[in-house]
């Protein structure tokens, strides 16, 4: 199958690359080659096609003859202040809306959208008393004191975090989530009008070779790894006890070609993860013990206003629908992510 591949020089979409490559498809790599993403002097891939999205003119020759297109282009981070928000939404809904509409023009209705866990806000949570609830945000009184976890909107008490599976509604938080959202939303009507068919793969906590390092947009796990290169001990906000789910490149990469090769109609959204929940403070840990440096991570107790608490997948829809389960384990492949190579 021939595949146009957006974000191809990425972190994730030169693993996608390889992999749907090495599943035997006609890969026609693009990218903007952004330097957010690839740095002050960013140096296009042999073989990768330097194209902004947002071009139509410069969509259609690399459209010509492919069947899918596996989208991962974007500009990604929770965003550093309101002053980015033009940027993710000229980038990632722009071109999104772009992309799409010259899909149409050129007959091709299958595409599969990289999306994200940010779409779900600040996650599932159950009350010991009133069962399943949407939590208020945290108050400053609450995390100054200390108390990190969300409260029941009726009665007040502790809430328990649950897993999150994709019926769950879009709460976007960041203007990097909000972003996402759009996207999914332009793929949704763009499969009803069309007649498309689209699989939304929303990617939880990625990591693996070739992460970006310690830049304001990039994921936890490279920035405490940078912290350790540097001599200085992980810094842990909260106190460590957040959960997430952290899932390896190469298995985001093997959600993507499941996705392609898997015969869906209309709109589809599958949580991409490990479905082994793991705590930031043992995220740290377990690279402090792998480097051998002798360093422990520092637990600051303090916050950031709008951070997530917990956000844990469900894994079960990806497995139905896809045939895709994890490989790696993240506390083996966290542990080989210690000394992996970061970009930039």
């Amino acid at each position: 199958m021939r595949v146009l591949l957006t974000g191809a020089a990425g972190f994730i979409g030169s693993r996608v690359h390889a992999a749907l490559a090495g599943a035997g498809h006609e890969v026609v790599a693009v990218d903007a080659m952004l330097r957010t993403a690839h740095g002050s002097d960013p140096r296009l891939p042999d073989g990768c096609h330097r194209v902004d999205i947002r071009d139509a003119d410069a969509l259609a020759p690399v459209l010509a003859g492919v069947e899918l297109v596996c989208h991962q282009a974007a500009v990604v981070g929770a965003g550093v202040d309101s002053a980015d928000a033009p940027t993710y939404g000229s980038h990632n809904d722009f071109g999104t809306a772009v992309l799409l509409a010259q899909m149409f023009a050129a007959g091709i209705r299958r595409l599969v959208l990289a999306s994200s866990m940010v779409v779900y806000g600040q996650g599932r949570y159950a009350c010991p008393v009133h069962g399943s609830v949407e939590p208020l945000p945290r108050s400053r009184s609450d995390l100054d004191a200390g108390v990190f976890e969300h409260r029941c909107p009726t009665c007040g008490a502790q809430v328990a975090w649950q897993r999150v599976d994709e019926d769950a509604p879009l709460r976007p938080r960041s203007l990097y989530a909000a972003s996402k959202v759009a996207q999914e939303h332009y793929a949704l009507a763009w499969s009803e009008s069309a007649g498309g068919s689209v699989v939304a793969l929303r990617y939880h906590n990625a990591y693996g070779p070739g992460m970006p390092r310690d830049t304001p947009y990039s994921g936890v796990a490279a920035i405490f790894r940078s912290a350790l290169e540097k001599g200085q001990p992980p810094k842990v906000f909260e106190d460590g006890g957040q959960m997430r789910d952290f899932v390896h490149v190469d298995d985001v990469a093997a959600a993507n070609v499941a996705a392609a090769e898997a015969d869906r109609c209309g709109f589809t959204a599958a949580n991409v993860c490990s479905g082994k929940p793991i705590s930031i403070l043992q995220v740290a840990t377990v690279l402090c013990r792998a480097r051998g440096d002798g360093m422990t991570p520092v637990i600051t107790g303090g916050y950031r206003s709008g951070d997530v608490r917990h956000i844990v997948a469900d894994p079960a829809r990806a497995a139905d629908v896809l045939g895709f389960r994890a490989a790696v384990d993240p506390r083996a492949g966290l542990c080989d992510f210690a000394f992996a190579p970061l970009r930039g």
